[in-house]
């Protein structure tokens, strides 16, 4: 189903603003307010990152956020269910994370004012507004922010020819964005010798095989890095061509990418589709030593998580049983192997849906406040970061930004989200513009 315009579809009215502003605290619980930056601050222990981005836009209140005592356009369909941490709610329609929630933290106060689905990705990805804001039309550019995986490859690249970030299965792309593809999902202006790793296809297919890996240098290849060279001005290309060739060859790399590899029983746990699988792709590439891998919900040919109309058949019957059953086998599996501790997950999407369900039963785009999860490297598990007010209109207190959250990614990898790097006209640009979410550690 194709997007609606976003400026229609989010428009936030001055009557919504006010509803929601003289509900205040009310309906609050004791689990809304667990965390806080007064929290103790613990020692980030991350090694590496797998972030689930949830393309489309998941409606918090239907998910992570519920509102069982808001008015019935508002609370919806689902109840809201008990977890693993006494007070904390979730929708039932994520069970088996609900038994996990002592291992993450939801972050309910997320928000920004940008109501596209492109633009917003870039601010997630780089910790920085987009060149264009608010727009579905600005295609990515060489001139845009570093992906933070890109900058992962600057500064902190992985050993033994193994990719230092990795995107799949694809990247995200909105059929109906006439800027196509998401800007903030390459290096920018870092250079292309600094772009993630994409492995397109779908890892639950039979046959499943990243293109161009293992198999010895063939002269195609060879041919291939020689004008890719050439055309990249870039003047630390020369050793990234030579770390891409090293990973083309390596064994160790080309079994990353092999989901056959693991038991039966354990890609049944995950999922058998494409969601579920990726998530244990995800997990098999930071055991490689892989520092960040990017999950993006696939190419489902019904929209993503982009639910204008038949929000609740939609989220019930197609979106929440692969992401319940890909988080948390990925949470239980990290655990399993000793890695959770060193890896952070994070599960986010790029905005949340308006709270009062329209008339075609679907919910609209809502950048004003929605939800984030964070689990492992160093994250201390049971806790609610940050609150909504009672119709998940707005967070009460202060609003966490993409840029926080890409801030709290570096913190937890141990880096200064306010070291510079300069860009092409050589000004000394910091990592994010947000600041970390310190108070989640611990």
């Amino acid at each position: 189903m194709p997007c609606r315009d976003f400026a229609r579809a989010s428009r936030i009215t001055r009557r919504h603003l006010l509803e929601a502003g003289s509900l205040g605290l009310m309906g609050l619980g004791l689990s809304d307010l667990l965390a806080s930056d007064a929290a103790p601050v613990g020692k980030p222990k991350a090694k590496s990152v797998i972030v689930l981005f949830m393309w489309g836009g998941p409606s918090h209140i239907d998910t992570w956020d519920p509102k069982p005592d808001a008015p019935a356009e508002v609370r919806g369909e689902f109840k809201p269910i008990p977890t693993a941490v006494p007070g904390l709610r979730i929708s039932e329609h994520f069970p088996r994370l609900a038994g996990l929630a002592h291992k993450y933290a939801v972050v309910r106060s997320m928000s920004h004012s940008d109501p596209a689905h492109l633009s917003p990705v870039h601010h997630l990805f780089t910790g920085r507004v987009a060149r264009v804001p608010n727009s579905d039309d600005a295609p990515a550019t060489r001139n845009d922010s570093p992906h933070l995986g890109a900058v992962l490859a600057r500064l902190h690249p992985s050993p033994g020819g193994v990719p230092t970030a990795v995107t799949l299965p694809w990247q995200v792309s909105h059929p109906s964005a006439p800027g196509g593809t998401a800007p903030g999902q390459h290096a920018g202006w870092l250079g292309v010798g600094f772009d993630p790793f994409v492995a397109p296809g779908d890892p639950n297919a039979p046959g499943y095989k990243v293109a161009g890996l293992g198999g010895g240098v063939t002269a195609d290849r060879q041919t291939l890095l020689r004008r890719l060279d050439t055309r990249t001005p870039d003047a630390d290309f020369g050793a990234v061509r030579e770390k891409a060739l090293a990973m083309l060859t390596a064994a160790t790399v080309e079994a990353a990418f092999d989901p056959t590899k693991e038991p039966d029983k354990l890609r049944d746990r995950y999922g058998r589709h494409p969601h579920g699988q990726a998530c244990l792709l995800a997990r098999r590439l930071v055991e490689a030593g892989t520092r960040l891998v990017c999950v993006n919900w696939h190419n489902d040919g019904h929209a993503f998580w982009d639910t204008h109309g038949n929000n609740f058949p939609g989220l019930k019957d197609r979106l929440m049983p692969p992401a319940d059953a890909g988080f948390s086998a990925l949470i239980e599996d990290l655990s399993d192997r000793g890695l959770l501790d060193e890896t952070l997950v994070v599960w986010v999407g790029e905005f949340g849906r308006r709270p009062q369900i329209s008339p075609g039963g679907g919910r609209e785009h809502w950048p004003g406040c929605y939800s984030a999860v964070l689990c492992g490297g160093g994250v201390r598990g049971g806790q609610v970061y940050g609150a909504s007010d009672r119709l998940g209109a707005r967070p009460v207190g202060a609003p966490v930004s993409p840029a926080d959250l890409t801030a709290t990614v570096y913190h937890a990898l141990g880096l200064d989200p306010g070291t510079t790097l300069p860009d092409r006209q050589d000004r000394p640009l910091p990592l994010a513009d947000g600041k970390p979410l310190a108070g989640l550690f611990g």
